[in-house]
């Protein structure tokens, strides 16, 4: 089993900074793409920003210039760098990852984690 566990959410003043991270661990032999996902109440959930096992990444238009995504692949952690917070920013913060349990099977499995809460005041 993989579990993925955010952190770093918390509450700012517009304009403020979090850094988020994501921490994958369990049956893990690797793990390929992973995404930061966020939901607003009342509203879909939208993808954020994602990034691949080499690097190559890809923002929102309303994070672009903002955020930065980076991942640490020996850790099997994600981050989300969150600058010049607004409050629509506001939201649950999942992360998301596609994981290769074993090197048996190159099946890649879809874990979530339980969210961790962005609140920006203005």
């Amino acid at each position: 089993q993989v579990q993925l566990v955010e952190s770093g959410g918390g509450s700012v003043q517009a304009g403020g900074s979090l850094r988020l991270s994501c921490a994958a661990s369990g049956s893990i032999f690797s793990v390929d793409k992973m995404e930061w996902y966020r939901q607003a109440p009342g509203k879909q959930r939208e993808l954020v920003a994602g990034i691949t096992s080499g690097g190559s990444t890809d923002y929102a238009d309303f994070v672009k210039g903002r955020f930065t995504i980076s991942r640490d692949n020996a850790k099997n952690t994600m981050y989300l760098q969150m600058n010049t917070l607004k409050p629509e920013d506001t939201a649950v913060y999942y992360c998301y990852a596609a994981v290769q349990i074993s090197s048996r099977s190159s099946v890649l499995r879809a874990y979530w984690g339980r969210g961790t809460q962005v609140t920006v005041s203005s």
